[in-house]
């Protein structure tokens, strides 16, 4: 994250924190009042603020790579699966294997009836 955009995003923080405090402020000034819309001054400064924090999130995020799923799944199977991000998921303990377990129970059954027929 550069310096500008550090800038630019704690100026739109800032300038959020303002829009915030200000309407606050205008809810309890006017809180009598049951109609009382939000001044157009306090809204378009929260846009504005809003625009300010993207444009300086979008100036801090790194330069993107280009996506080639082929070159990546061919990497994986390479290092033998050591920087896969779903092994984790995949060998999780408690984890189903959904067709072990139907089979299990097919057998499990078959050796019910089996001892039911007999």
């Amino acid at each position: 994250m550069s310096f500008l955009s550090r800038v630019i995003t704690l100026f739109g923080l800032i300038l959020i924190a303002h829009a915030g405090y200000s309407a606050h402020e205008h809810t309890v000034l006017y809180s009598n009042n049951t109609s009382t819309a939000l001044p157009q001054d306090i809204i378009i400064e929260t846009l504005v603020s809003v625009l300010i924090v993207s444009i300086g999130l979008v100036l801090s995020a790194e330069k993107l790579k280009p996506i080639s799923w082929r070159e990546w799944a061919g990497e994986i199977e390479r290092n033998g699966g050591a920087r896969n991000p779903y092994l984790s998921l995949e060998e999780r303990y408690g984890f189903w294997d959904i067709r072990t377990k139907r089979k299990e129970f097919a057998d499990w059954v078959r050796g019910q009836d089996v001892l039911i027929k007999e």
